[in-house]
Order: structure tokens, then C-alpha cells, then sequence
């Protein structure tokens, strides 16, 4: 299926949830994990309930539901460290760590799919790191914040192209209730572990309080339940890397309304916005060396 004006739109105002997504995680003031379960518990129930409310036809071919259940692994452990990161860094170095999407895609989407490694997408994996060693270079500081967005980009780049695989047999809100599922229940089981084993010392904080109610529900409506399930129909227009390139803008949508949101807060050195700025470059070369790509390609066919 070719890709329409509207699902180019689609895609970009996703994107664009995506980038607020890591604000609203600011906003919460209940720990990462925490707001994880929520999010993904309010997510399941609102994904079910919507599948039983269309009266979702039976599927034509068997459900990996196991599959699902453990992508929905994958996507707790990213939201986690994404919000984990945006709390000991700030907005900007959470989402700028998040733009390696495309490079950690670049590299994984082969091993799965059997599709030929492409130049050009690792020319601009590697644009898109270059990027992210300015980044480092001016921002040490936020080294820890950095690595954990990082590592939240390659688990994203693992699902999305294990998602790009479900569409093809599984209806996608389908796999958005399955791995929401997932996720909750690997996220309800980690927290008891997480506080009586790893950090017992730490205050047990679970419970949203007064706004954090409507930011946990934002996050779980609008950037889950519509956001995901959106994102995930669209594996079936376009391929994982061209999605992950996409995300690669949402640093630059959420470094924006960060900036407008906290002020001086998110206020960031010359060499970070220079690192964004070859970030967004990858993201706008790809369309055009692309289709210079496939015209020398005919041409080398039909000289």
C-alpha cells in the first residue's frame, strides 16, 4: 500500500503527541515506574473496552498472543527508561537520546525482515549519531540521562520492527491491547520486586495525586490508546525505518514545546542545537536520496 498526503499527516501529528509525551512524564510527580503502570493499566482497560464496544470481528488467522504479551515486555522496559530519562536529565536530552531510533532500526531491521542492508539508511543512522556525539560532548552532564534514552531507543527500534511483522496478520488494535496487556502485567510484577528488593529504601509512591490523575489519563487516552494504535496501523503503509525516521522529529516537536512549557529550564548549549539540527537533517534527506536511490536503480535496469 503506497502512502497518502493523509497518512504522511497522520504519521507527523503521532510524532508530534510523541514529543509532549516526555513533558506530560515531567508533569507526574509519582516515579517513572509508577506512571508506567498506570499508563499501561488505564491503556488495556481502554484498548478492551473499545474492542468490545466495535465489536471487534474474530480474527482470520491465529493471534501470537505469546508474541504480543512479550513485545508489550519490551515497550514497558522503554517507557520506563524514556521517562526514567526525562526525570534525571531533563525533556531535551530524553527526546535527543530517542533519535537514535533510526540508526538502532537501521541495523535490526535486517536481521528480521532478511531485507538487504541500505547505505543510505546507514549514512543516516550515522548522521543521526554524529548528531548525538555533539550532543554528549556539550551535555556530559546529562550522561546518564543520555544513555538511558538511548537504550529506550534501541528497545523501540526492536518492537517497532516487530510490529512492522504483526501488522502483516494482526489487526493493529488488536496488537496494541495484547501488548498493552503485556506490558501492564510485566510492569505490575516488577514493582512489588523493584520495591522490596532493589530499592527498599525508597519511599513506595504509587498512587497518582490531584493533577497527576489527568496527566496519567492524557497519557494513557490520547499517547497510548489513540497514539499507539494509530502508530502501529501505519507499519502497514510504511516500513520501520521510515517510521523511526519520523520519530527522529520528535525531539525537535518536543524540544520546542518544552522550551515553551519550563522556559530556561530546557535551555540548552549551541552544541546540542547544532547535534538536533543534523538530527533533523537525516530526517529530511531521507525522502530525497531515496528516490534518487530507486531512479538509479531503474535506470541501471532499464538503461
Amino acid at each position: 500500500m503506497r502512502p497518502t498526503v493523509r497518512d504522511y499527516l497522520q504519521l507527523h501529528f503521532i510524532v508530534l503527541i510523541f514529543g509532549f509525551t516526555a513533558i506530560l512524564g515531567r508533569l507526574v510527580t509519582i516515579p517513572a515506574l509508577s506512571l508506567v503502570f498506570w499508563r499501561t493499566g488505564l491503556a488495556t482497560l481502554g484498548m478492551w473496552a473499545f474492542l468490545r464496544w466495535q465489536k471487534q470481528a474474530k480474527p482470520q488467522q491465529p493471534i501470537p498472543v505469546v508474541k504480543l504479551l512479550l513485545t508489550g515486555t519490551l515497550v514497558a522496559a522503554h517507557w520506563l527508561l524514556f521517562f526514567g530519562s526525562a526525570r534525571v536529565s531533563n525533556v531535551s536530552v530524553c527526546l535527543a537520546g530517542m533519535s537514535t531510533g533510526s540508526l538502532w532500526t537501521a541495523v535490526v531491521e535486517p536481521l528480521f525482515t532478511r531485507r538487504r542492508i541500505s547505505p543510505i539508511e546507514i549514512f543516516l543512522g550515522l548522521l543521526v549519531m554524529a548528531g548525538l556525539y555533539l550532543i554528549f560532548l556539550f551535555e556530559f552532564d546529562h550522561a546518564l540521562g543520555l544513555a538511558m534514552s538511548v537504550t529506550a531507543a534501541f528497545l523501540s527500534a526492536l518492537f517497532s520492527v516487530f510490529n512492522s511483522m504483526f501488522s502483516r496478520q494482526v489487526e493493529p488494535r488488536l496488537i496494541t491491547a495484547y501488548e498493552m496487556t503485556g506490558a501492564w502485567i510485566s510492569t505490575a510484577v516488577f514493582l512489588p520486586l523493584y520495591y522490596g528488593v532493589l530499592a527498599p529504601e525508597e519511599p513506595v509512591a504509587i498512587l497518582p495525586q490531584g493533577w497527576d490523575w489527568l496527566w496519567v489519563v492524557v497519557l494513557a487516552g490520547v499517547c497510548t490508546v489513540y497514539a499507539y494504535a494509530a502508530f502501529v496501523r501505519l507499519f502497514q503503509t510504511f516500513t520501520a525505518f521510515v517510521m523511526n525516521l519520523a520519530v527522529n522529529l520528535e525531539p525537535i516537536y518536543g524540544i520546542l514545546l518544552a522550551f515553551f512549557i519550563f522556559g530556561d529550564a530546557e535551555k540548552m548549549t549551541t552544541g546540542f542545537y547544532a547535534g538536533a539540527s543534523l538530527i533533523l537533517g537525516a530526517v529530511l534527506l531521507y525522502p530525497v536520496l531515496s528516490r534518487w536511490s530507486n531512479r538509479r536503480a531503474k535506470e541501471t535496469i532499464n538503461p
